[in-house]
């Protein structure tokens, strides 16, 4: 059975491993293991940041998941997004994605932030019902971004 815990600085390539599976699916990113590496050891290396959770078998890391934590206005206090959740394709449907995404939702409760926002791909019909059944909701807001460097 998996255990999850905090991801260490030690966990890196392993965690850059996974984030190369998940953003060859995804629109809007594309795998760059020296970025994926930086802001894996970013997030880490600042408890301020943000928290990594790894599942773990073992020594390998078999799903990972991010919260990044912020400030709402509209909240009055701290939320958190939550990115980068993947499970290697080997561990999938057996419910360690469910137990990772628990974790996290765990994790915010009890470090009282109020909300947990997350985006996912659009056509991704999956990825919608999972975190649907998960209590999340969709959103009338819509993503945008601007790229200030390339």
């Amino acid at each position: 059975m998996e255990h999850i815990t905090p991801a260490t600085l030690s966990d890196v390539t392993q965690l850059a491993e996974l984030l190369n599976l998940l953003f060859t699916q995804e629109a809007d990113f594309t795998p760059d293991r020296d970025k994926q590496e930086r802001g894996l050891r970013l997030i880490i290396g600042s408890a301020q940041v943000g928290v990594i959770l790894a599942a773990r078998d073992g020594d390998q890391v078999v799903g990972m998941v991010s919260l990044l934590f912020t400030i709402s206005t509209a909240e009055g206090g701290p939320v958190c997004w939550l990115e980068d959740m993947v499970v290697h394709p080997d561990r999938r449907g057996g419910g360690l994605g469910s137990r990772l995404l628990q974790s996290a939702i765990e994790y915010a409760r009890s470090h009282g932030f109020l909300r947990i926002t997350l985006l996912t791909d659009k056509l991704n019909a999956r990825a919608i019902r999972f975190y649907g059944r998960h209590g999340f909701i969709e959103s009338e807001m819509t993503a945008m971004r601007l790229m200030t460097k390339s």
